[in-house]
């Protein structure tokens, strides 16, 4: 993973992207690429501005959590929610994958939130099999609320 990042900043850096563009799904990202690319937006939410995590991270919401938890600003409105506040500007992440089949991938993460708590979600994300615009392309299609299981010292 590490990698991809490096040549991620690679081609941000010799290309013609803004930095305040958002990353768009791909049928080349592999799952946890995906799960990464979301949770480092949310980790700086506000960079390059207000709520530029959010909204990066809906990008990558499927076509059909989309129904449930859009529009953005429904969806802006339910991160700020206390089931998804600590995803926020959070100190620290870890993505641990637990299953993955061709279609679907189950991972949980663990996120030390602004105040040090740690908390563990379960992120599923399933390929996009309706034809359109992200056909192929890996997307969330839920997140658990949170389980809280320990603080740091």
């Amino acid at each position: 993973m590490n990698r991809f990042i490096l040549i991620f900043i690679f081609i941000l850096s010799i290309s013609k992207i803004s930095y305040a563009d958002l990353l768009k799904p791909s049928p080349l990202l592999k799952p946890q690429q995906v799960i990464a690319i979301q949770l480092s937006a949310l980790n700086n939410n506000d960079i390059p501005y207000k709520d530029f995590g959010i909204e990066q991270t809906f990008e990558f919401a499927h076509p059909n959590n989309k129904k449930y938890t859009g529009p953005l600003a429904k969806f802006t409105k339910m991160m700020y929610s206390q089931s998804y506040i600590s995803m926020i500007n959070h100190q620290s992440h870890n993505i641990s994958l637990v299953m993955s089949s061709e279609n679907i991938a189950l991972f949980f993460i663990e996120i030390t939130d602004i105040k040090g708590s740690k908390l563990g979600f379960e992120w599923i994300i399933e390929k996009v099999n309706i034809q359109g615009n992200f056909y192929d392309c890996w997307m969330t299609t839920s997140v658990s609320p949170p389980m809280k299981f320990g603080e740091s010292t």
